[in-house]
């Protein structure tokens, strides 16, 4: 059973297009949001995220506080409203990033987000395999405009909604650039 839910949270997450947006923002204050420090899982998908980005000769992508806020929030929103989808009861994908995240004082932005839950165990490895066996996921981990990154991995158990019930981990990156 765990393995045919497996397969329906990859097919989720190759269906969840990865949404990219870019936006010319008002200029917002560059000063923490006081997130939480970040994970095993999530420094381990940052690592092995960095490591593929240099076998393709990219530079690695650096984290920003702003978008952990943004990821962790997703993920949690998530596992608690048992939904998975870029958008949100508290809008859409743009709206969330531009809030969070947004334009620097020097100009625009652009964001990119991948998502994937699974009901087995989750390794940085697997996860990111995962995301590199679909195209506009891999777009996102290799795409050379990225310069920063936040990741939100939060497990639950007996998640709500889709997840039927299951344990389950979520995952969300998000990939973002502010000139």
């Amino acid at each position: 059973m765990h393995r045919n839910l497996l397969c329906v949270s990859l097919v989720a997450a190759l269906l969840a297009a990865v949404v990219a947006v870019a936006a010319p923002g008002t200029a917002r204050s560059s000063g923490s949001t006081g997130t939480r420090a970040l994970t095993p899982l999530d420094s381990g998908i940052l690592a092995r995220v960095n490591q593929i980005r240099a076998e393709h000769r990219l530079a690695p992508l650096r984290v920003n506080r702003r978008l952990v806020s943004a990821a962790d929030k997703h993920s949690r929103d998530m596992v608690a409203r048992g939904f998975f989808d870029h958008d949100s009861a508290s809008g859409t994908f743009a709206q969330r990033l531009d809030r969070l995240y947004g334009a620097s004082s020097s100009g625009g932005w652009s964001a990119g987000e991948n998502i994937l839950w699974s009901p087995e165990p989750l390794d940085p490895k697997r996860a990111v395999e995962i995301w590199m066996a679909s195209a506009p996921h891999r777009a996102n981990i290799l795409s050379p405009k990225w310069r920063e990154i936040g990741v939100g991995a939060v497990a639950r158990a007996a998640a709500p909604g889709v997840y039927a019930g299951y344990d389950v981990t979520v995952v969300t990156a998000d990939f973002g650039y502010r000139g």
